[in-house]
């Protein structure tokens, strides 16, 4: 397990959605703000990220994705293409209890920049009626994420990972990130063990059963914040198991960062800023070393 400067099954979803609301909207007397100008290298925080993706000079759009094929039952996905001449590997993002928010379409639009199709599928899709603005309501959201099968979230992580390597500008392999229920749910995707995954990112999401490590083929990059104990608890037991299994498991720990850093970047004192700044990179280099650009 490493410790940075700043250092699935069904039956616990409803229990994980309970423990996530925590960062869903902190209050500004809680979080204490850096009041550091945004950086474009990384993804905006929650107050920042509107404005970033008025100004993002990358298209992006929602498409509708049919969940068999042929069928007319649909996910629905925001996509962002990056700006470049030659063909792009896929980024699958996947997004916390909230639904496919503005933060996650901005860090759908991040991934972009950074050179890849990055695609954000809804895995609520079919559940519900968009709120004005193109948006879930954030209550609706987390009480549907409670309702979700696995075995359907999978298969729609898949027909959205096949959907974008089908592009024609799109390399045929994927990696996939994830943040809180979506850190998660990125794990358990490397259980899927996609042939084409070519390695799985989670954030601040917990590991699956031990029992499903042995199918892992890709490799797993975890980044944590060091004050989210829930999560945290499940980090050494897989760590070990996925040793003895010979598995690529990297976790790391970022000193005083809270749960949910990456969206509330002014938080805990100035460590959950610390944490991006240390955990972005880290994912950049992951998805460099197993996805190429």
């Amino acid at each position: 397990m490493m410790l940075g400067a700043c250092s699935s099954s069904a039956a616990k979803q409803g229990r994980a959605a309970d423990d996530h609301l925590a960062h869903a909207a902190e209050p500004a007397s809680a979080a204490l703000r850096t009041d550091q100008p945004d950086n474009a290298t990384l993804p905006a925080g929650a107050t920042t990220v509107a404005a970033r993706l008025a100004a993002s000079p990358r298209h992006g759009e929602y498409v509708m994705i049919a969940r068999t094929p042929g069928g007319v039952d649909s996910i629905r996905a925001w996509i962002v293409y990056p700006e470049r001449r030659d063909k792009a590997p896929v980024v699958v993002v996947l997004h916390e209890i909230f639904g496919v928010s503005t933060w996650i379409r901005g860090v759908t639009d991040q991934l972009a920049a950074d050179g890849y199709i990055a695609i954000a599928p809804d895995l609520l899709s079919g559940t519900y009626t968009l709120a004005p603005g193109d948006t879930i309501l954030q209550a609706q959201a987390t009480a549907l994420i409670r309702t979700v099968k696995p075995v359907d979230v999978q298969r729609d992580i898949a027909r959205t990972a096949a959907y974008a390597m089908a592009l024609p500008a799109a390399q045929q392999k994927f990696g996939v990130v994830g943040f809180c229920w979506g850190g998660s749910t990125s794990f358990a995707t490397a259980v899927s063990a996609n042939p084409k995954l070519r390695g799985a990112v989670v954030y601040y999401g917990s590991s699956p059963a031990l029992t499903e490590l042995a199918s892992i083929k890709a490799p797993v990059l975890g980044l944590y914040g060091g004050n989210d104990a829930r999560v945290n608890a499940t980090i050494s037991a897989a760590d070990s198991t996925m040793k003895a299994l010979k598995k690529s498991y990297v976790p790391v720990i970022l000193a005083g960062a809270g749960h949910g850093f990456l969206r509330q970047q002014d938080g805990q004192a100035g460590a959950n800023m610390s944490a991006t700044q240390s955990a972005w990179p880290q994912t950049l280099a992951f998805f460099q070393k197993t996805l190429g650009r």
